[in-house]
């Protein structure tokens, strides 16, 4: 039986490599009152034996799971997104821990599988271009002698600090200091999750919203939409493109517009396109 207040939450694998690391997820998430699975483009057989092995008693939970090919498509319909991250530098004053930010998730009642918890392949962990996908960033700090835990224990401390917020669990638990990384046997390990403290504070996003944020597949559709505007009037150049709207992305991603927003915005940009085409018509 699962908790439905951890319906919402669905876990995501970005081309998961280890069967065992699969099984292993599979068995924390059910563990953890977790069931909706999703892996992007998986490198190995997660309905294989290693796999099952490791789930144990889960194997509903990889039967259950969802294979797709690209991030975007494993977002489809998801609300809000959280990314794991194992570089401080690139994004340290946006980081937090998963205490901090998970709660998150299960907040505004969401409907179920519409919140997403992105992990990264085990030996690189999220590039640029996934980490936009998200609206907020997990890290979790640790020993910096060796702050490297595998793909399936970083998994499972989330998905314990999700089950403590709606888990049914009603006892308080203290600060702790935990850390992970990544696996595929250890290869590649500092690429995941697990990072030393960050100098810097993190600057948490605003908690309580009052309309749930757009589905990220509308989401992705206006910067799509923005990123063709802004290349056909000049303000984007090809070479230069992605590192600008990398910029736009953070910054929308930070105010988490809603569906009417999103329809506003876009509003916007057609009248623009329209305004555009129309001098240009002119003799």
């Amino acid at each position: 039986m699962f908790p439905t207040s951890l319906a919402p939450i669905r876990l995501i694998l970005v081309e998961p490599a280890g069967p065992l690391n699969i099984g292993s997820v599979a068995r924390v998430m059910k563990n953890m009152g977790l069931m909706h699975l999703v892996l992007v483009d998986p490198h190995c057989d997660h309905l294989g034996a290693e796999a099952r092995q490791m789930a144990v008693h889960a194997g509903d939970v990889l039967e259950a799971a969802r294979v797709v090919t690209t991030l975007p498509e494993a977002l489809q319909g998801c609300r809000k997104a959280i990314a794991t991250t194992g570089r401080p530098r690139t994004l340290a004053d946006r980081l937090e821990t998963p205490r901090t930010a998970l709660p998150w998730l299960l907040e505004n009642n969401l409907e179920p599988d519409s919140a997403a918890l992105i992990f990264g392949p085990e030996d690189r962990g999220l590039n640029n271009r996934e980490l936009n996908q998200a609206h907020r960033f997990v890290y979790i700090p640790a020993n910096p002698v060796y702050p490297s835990l595998n793909l399936a224990q970083a998994v499972g401390i989330c998905c314990y600090e999700l089950y403590q917020v709606g888990g049914n669990w009603g006892s308080e638990i203290g600060d702790q200091t935990l850390g992970v990384g990544g696996d595929r046997g250890d290869r590649g390990a500092a690429n995941q999750l697990s990072s030393p403290l960050p100098s810097s504070s993190s600057t948490p996003l605003p908690l309580h919203l009052s309309t749930p944020p757009a589905p990220l597949d509308q989401v992705e559709a206006f910067y799509q939409h923005l990123e063709s505007l802004l290349l056909e009037i000049g303000y984007l150049y090809p070479h230069t493109a992605n590192s600008r709207m990398q910029k736009f992305r953070r910054l929308f991603n930070r105010a988490m517009p809603g569906e009417e927003e999103i329809a506003l915005l876009r509003g916007v940009l057609s009248q623009v396109s329209w305004a555009v085409n129309r001098g240009r018509s002119r003799p």
